[in-house]
């Protein structure tokens, strides 16, 4: 045989190899959402997503799940407000101002790639000890001599800032990654017209990078939208009499409530449609929010290309 024709077997399994993992990917991910909608489909209705658990939350003919999902979209869009600038800036001082050899730089590389592999649960508890136990209650000691909480309290904004905590490596990343694809001519060209080092990186490359920064978005968006551990100590509730509408008000959220459905209810068989249509909003509210990142980053690429 041939080095010609070993190498098209060779390729050949190759090809067979990745196909066939393809293809059991998909059929796995098949099976969970047909699943899912195949037990959900009945009870998922405009009622269901309209209403509260007011007539109680294992009751299958009453209860709805509209307090989590305004929760849960509350807290994933905080988080993004909070996390983006902080990665961006980051990811800007370690592209473009820090030297690449200097040992400060590989510090703040080796915490980033360190906090990118943290447990979940591990956040929680530092949302619970700093921004709660620290910032929370020393605002309150500040604001109001300590006689009452406010803010030293779970809150929707503590879980936010705690979610972006946990999904700052990965917006730095992203952000790090799409500067570092930025010409270099781009940048000279801007500083021998006169531009300042700050004028290019706002004018020029920032610009230029935001499709990846969306990227980094969208990803951090994927992690926390399903995330309970870290909102368990730091915002999230068992039930509320009303929607948050301030930033120190707990909320009800769709991962965590079906964690309660899953484990809490007096009778897990009848409330099982609840659970799998709680799991099919869950999963929509994570496509729709994605979808919406994704449809920006397409405009800001459409836009960037029609102006070169």
């Amino acid at each position: 045989m041939n080095t010609v024709r070993r190498r098209q077997i060779g390729s050949g399994i190759f090809v067979g190899l990745t196909a066939g993992s393809v293809a059991l990917i998909l059929a796995i991910l098949g099976i969970i959402l047909g699943n899912i909608v195949y037990h959900g489909w009945e009870h998922f209705t405009w009622r269901f997503l309209a209403t509260g658990i007011e007539e109680g939350m294992f009751n299958v003919e009453k209860s709805g799940v509209f307090p989590m999902l305004f929760g849960t979209a509350a807290r994933v869009i905080l988080m993004t407000i909070f996390v983006i600038p902080i990665g961006v800036i980051t990811a800007i001082y370690m592209t473009e101002y820090a030297n690449s050899t200097s040992a400060w730089l590989r510090l703040i590389r080796g915490a980033v790639h360190n906090l990118a592999g943290v447990p979940s649960i591990v956040f929680g508890l530092f949302g619970l000890g700093f921004f709660i136990g620290f910032v929370g209650k020393n605002l309150d000691d500040a604001l109001y001599g300590g006689s009452t909480r406010v803010w030293g309290q779970p809150a929707i904004m503590w879980a936010s800032l705690t979610l972006a905590v946990m999904t700052l490596p990965v917006v730095i990343v992203a952000t790090e990654e799409s500067l570092k694809n930025i010409p270099v001519g781009l940048r000279e060209a801007s500083l021998a017209l006169g531009a300042t080092k700050l004028q290019t990186i706002a004018r020029i490359v920032l610009p230029q990078a935001l499709p990846g920064i969306l990227t980094g978005g969208i990803l951090a968006v994927s992690r926390a939208a399903g995330e309970v551990a870290p909102i368990l100590f730091t915002g999230a509730a068992y039930s509320t009499p009303g929607l948050p509408d301030s930033l120190t008000d707990q909320f009800m959220d769709l991962g965590y409530h079906v964690f309660i459905l899953s484990t809490q209810s007096p009778n897990i068989e009848q409330t099982r449609p609840i659970l799998f249509a709680t799991v099919m909003v869950l999963l929509l509210l994570t496509f729709l929010l994605n979808l919406s990142a994704v449809l920006l980053r397409a405009h800001m690429r459409h836009k960037l290309r029609s102006m070169s």
